[in-house]
């Protein structure tokens, strides 16, 4: 209580700093987390910690600086999240070469000004769900037990020093230098019967697993088994079993299950050295064609072409079941909210600090500021003025509405677990029927508009989840509000910074799965592919909408499953929003994810039969939660700092055998390397969380 009876400095230099640099940071490290593993983790966390260590530093500091510091940092890694899941859509859909010249400025604007709508669309909304409401807000009351007990900051970094090095040196001896592959995987038909096994080798996926814990990486998990293990076996074996054509003799070469083969020509002034490689090229295409295609390229071209539609489907009834669930919550939230600043009128000075918002007349100035210049996108993106304004009300609307939904959710299940892709998937597939009634389904640009609101839209709510998590630490901690919404516009106008460099570099150096010539080293970019897939089948017709439509009767079990839980009052749920991405992920990310469920939940199991208080039990789980975001950061950075000799050896044309991107794995028994360091991370993870109190 006396931490809220008198005002510490809270908004000061080394703050603002410590704040706007690892805003930066995390935002460019769960960027590539993201496009990579298709799920963002929440950084408050590992921000606060890293606060309380780095402040320490200094005479003076208090609880208050390293509130402000995580409230700043998580902004960023909320804002790359809503970057991710939509941008990279514009490339895949062939809409955008790259993330260069001009679109660099609009990926910078567009998430800046979304970022910053989310900050001020959920500020009416901080009374009625963190003061008056009853949500736990589970990520912001870990934050605020963190913050309050101070002497985890020495402990705390060196936890998740220790395991980003573990995570950045995984990364280069499978990325960087190649000794073991990043995935394990293998296909097998039997007749026609196809089965696919694989898993990736990645600390990050087993930490993302054990942070979102054992529920929902189950769920997960068996979206994806029944992804992979029953419907792909079951459309192989009502196919006959395609074999390799040569590109230009058959009908219809983009058929789902056309595997088309073609011979390369070498360029006048090619080197002998090329000429060679084409020649041993054409010389491989010419023994394949008529053979019976390979099980693994099979597998994935059914999981592309067909059923990880089941997931989209899956998703779009799971987004809109999420909103209507939450109905009656929220415009009571929203209807309390603006009767508790109408009441307050502007006797901002009769508040007690601890309850101090921004003052309503500025929030509604920056809203209507922030309107103008995502007017000036949208009509740069379609040239048509009554167009464009439909889209900057829709964009208004569903941002406003969204933003409150991933506000309350985030208060239900945390921002880790909160469905943001789901409320972009309805957002664009409201804003693609719309903009087909406005520019007709021919619109060459339709799509690339639709993916256009759904970003601004995805970066609102990102932010709100956010937002109401660092509010609810806030409030536990006597934090100022106001001066915490202050940081949240700061850490997201420094997140927009660094997002569009870092988009132009996992581009230049992977590219994404989904756009034309994808290599094998593209980034899977799920959300992205995900949202390209809805704008452009709403338009062009070319969506598999029958398996879309098997995913919306699979949500409808699952949700009917999820209530008959809920009525049981059962501890483990099936949110329709988890199996749904499990569907549409593939296989390899699931498998780690649900290891490091099942590490989460051995190490809950244990300590619940050990401790005596349940401090004990959440400081282990603290502990955990540490090292897991650790291995996070350090995987994450090194990818993206990976990515610059990949760029420059790309750029010159120069071949190094010791580069993985070039050769491959140089160890013949490699993936037996890998999975061994891999357990033994794992190993390392359950013992860290085990050994907390031993410190």
């Amino acid at each position: 209580m006396g931490l809220k009876e008198k005002s510490l400095a809270e908004i000061t230099v080394k703050a603002v700093v410590l704040g706007v640099v690892l805003s930066m940071v995390l935002a460019a490290a769960n960027a590539y987390l993201g496009l990579f593993a298709g799920m963002t983790v929440s950084a408050s966390i590992p921000a606060a910690v890293i606060s309380m260590g780095v402040l320490r530093l200094f005479k003076k500091h208090n609880i208050l600086e390293n509130n402000i510091v995580q409230t700043a940092a998580s902004a960023g890694e909320s804002l790359a999240a809503g970057v991710i899941f939509t941008l990279p859509a514009l490339v895949i859909l062939g809409y955008w070469d790259d993330f260069g010249g001009r679109n660099f400025w609009w990926i910078t604007i567009i998430s800046a000004f979304g970022g910053l709508l989310g900050v001020l669309f959920t500020i009416p909304l901080r009374r009625s769900l963190i003061v008056e409401g009853e949500l736990q807000f589970p990520e912001g009351i870990a934050t605020a037990e963190v913050l309050e007990t101070g002497e985890e900051g020495g402990k705390g970094v060196m936890i998740i020093a220790k395991a980003a090095v573990v995570g950045a040196l995984f990364k280069v001896g499978a990325k960087g230098i190649g000794l073991w592959p990043e995935v394990l995987e293998g296909a097998h038909g039997i007749k026609r019967m196809l089965f696919y096994g694989g898993s990736n080798l990645s600390p990050a996926l087993l930490s993302v697993g054990y942070i979102v814990g054992i529920n929902i990486a189950i769920l997960i998990f068996l979206g994806g088994a029944a992804n992979w293990y029953v419907a792909i076996p079951g459309i192989s074996a009502q196919n006959e079993w395609p074999v390799y054509q040569l590109a230009g003799e058959i009908e219809n070469p983009n058929a789902w299950n056309a595997f088309v083969l073609e011979y390369k020509t070498p360029e006048p002034d090619a080197s002998p050295e090329a000429i060679e490689g084409v020649e041993k090229h054409n010389a491989e295409v010419k023994a394949a064609l008529g053979t019976r295609v390979d099980a693994k390229e099979y597998a994935w071209r059914i999981w592309s072409k067909r059923t990880r539609y089941i997931g989209v489907g899956a998703m779009l009834i799971g987004g809109l079941w999420t909103i209507f669930k939450m109905r009656g919550s929220l415009f009571s939230g929203v209807r309390s909210g603006l009767l508790a600043y109408r009441t307050m009128g502007g006797g901002q000075a009769q508040i007690a600090r601890i309850d101090r918002d921004m003052p309503m007349k500025w929030i509604l100035i920056l809203i209507v500021a922030s309107i103008v210049p995502l007017f000036l996108v949208y009509q740069t993106f379609v040239n048509n003025v009554a167009i464009a304004l439909p889209m900057a009300v829709v964009m208004l609307i569903a941002g406003f509405l969204f933003s409150a939904v991933a506000g309350y959710m985030a208060g239900l299940v945390g921002s880790s677990n909160n469905p943001i892709s789901g409320i972009t998937i309805a957002t664009i597939v409201v804003a693609s029927l719309l903009l087909v009634l406005l520019m007709g389904r021919d619109a060459k640009n339709g799509p690339a508009a639709a993916i256009i609101i759904g970003s601004v839209v995805c970066c609102a709510a990102a932010i709100a989840g956010d937002n109401m998590q660092d509010l609810k630490a806030g409030r536990i901690v006597g934090a100022t509000p106001w001066k915490q919404q202050v940081m949240q516009m700061v850490g997201t106008l420094s997140a927009a910074i660094v997002i569009a460099p870092t988009l132009m570099l996992l581009h230049a150096a992977y590219g994404f799965k989904g756009q034309p010539g994808a290599g094998k080293d593209a980034l899977a970019a799920v959300q992205a592919n995900l949202m390209a897939s809805v704008a452009r089948g709403v338009f062009k017709g070319d969506m598999p909408w029958n398996f879309a439509f098997i995913g919306m009767g699979v949500a409808g079990l699952i949700i009917a499953v999820d209530l008959l839980l809920e009525a049981k009052k059962s501890n483990f749920r099936t949110p329709v929003l988890a199996v749904a991405i499990g569907f549409y992920l593939p296989l390899e990310l699931s498998v780690p994810i649900f290891f490091g469920g099942l590490i989460a939940w051995a190490v809950k199991s244990f300590r619940r039969k050990l401790a005596t208080r349940s401090e004990e039990v959440e400081g282990s789980s603290r502990s955990g939660l540490l090292f897991a975001s650790g291995l996070i950061t350090g995987e994450a950075l090194m990818g993206i700092t990976l990515a610059v000799p990949i760029v420059i050896l790309k750029q010159y044309k120069i071949e190094l055998p010791y580069i993985a991107h070039v050769t491959g794995n140089i160890l013949p028994y490699g993936g037996i390397l890998g999975t061994a360091l891999l357990i033994g991370v794992a190993v390392w993870l359950y013992n860290t969380a085990l050994d907390r109190q031993k410190e």
